[in-house]
């Protein structure tokens, strides 16, 4: 850990581009600089195209840099093998997606324990973790063993954020996790984020264009066309 700091994220002069043919690149992002702190709730906000999921990505170690440089808890991302990297995001990232991401085939508990399967150091008690971890998202116990399809959106979205949970990561990125809801559903999964936060100080990242996310988080990193306008 980066105990000087408590930095979880350390951005320096980060750009990202895709090569889409010899004569085209696009320039995605440009020159960011950004520090997230280990416990805090942020929100990235920004429009279609502003380069936010390309941001989340790279903050999740789905991607890399172009160049520039990337810390996660004080180890420098860019000097990490692949294996290194998978280790990184099965124990110590976490993400909830629009679209759940759940297992059709499965039921509730299964797909909850599906990242502990995948641990390849993990030695705990499997039953232990995945309950702890449905009663954090308040996944009620009498839907454990129901297939997605038989749950509503709400209740989807929890399942994806006990699935998140379950290896205890020390960040948690969420990409619209209130978009395909009803406005009364989101305030619900948004009160669950937040309860994680504040009771169990994981460090959440929601990436949205939800303007109304910034009254419920402690900071707003708005990002308009590849840079940083607001922090």
């Amino acid at each position: 850990m980066n105990t000087e700091t408590n930095n979880i994220v350390t951005l320096e002069h980060v750009h990202k581009e895709f090569v889409l043919s010899k004569a085209v690149t696009v320039k995605v992002l440009n020159d960011i600089n950004l520090t997230i702190k280990e416990g805090e709730l942020v929100a990235i906000i920004g429009p279609s195209g502003s380069g936010k999921s390309t941001l989340m990505n790279l903050i999740g170690c789905l991607d890399t840099p172009s160049t520039g440089t990337y810390l996660f808890n004080g180890k420098n991302v860019g000097t990490m093998d692949d294996d290194a990297l998978a280790e990184l995001r099965s124990t110590e990232i976490s993400f909830i997606f629009q679209s759940f991401h759940l297992l059709q085939g499965k039921s509730v508990y299964q797909n909850v324990m599906l990242p502990l399967q995948y641990q390849r150091t993990f030695k705990g008690d499997y039953r232990e973790k995945v309950e702890k971890a449905l009663k954090e998202a308040d996944m009620p116990e009498n839907r454990w063993n129901y297939k997605p399809n038989l749950l509503s959106g709400g209740q989807r979205q929890r399942v994806a954020i006990a699935r998140a949970l379950v290896a205890q990561p020390k960040l948690l990125l969420a990409d619209e996790p209130t978009g395909n809801l009803d406005s009364k559903t989101g305030e619900n999964v948004l009160d669950a984020l937040i309860k994680l936060n504040r009771e169990h100080g994981t460090t959440v990242v929601i990436v949205t264009h939800d303007n109304s996310i910034t009254e419920v988080v402690d900071r707003t990193i708005r990002i308009v066309d590849g840079l940083i306008q607001q922090d």
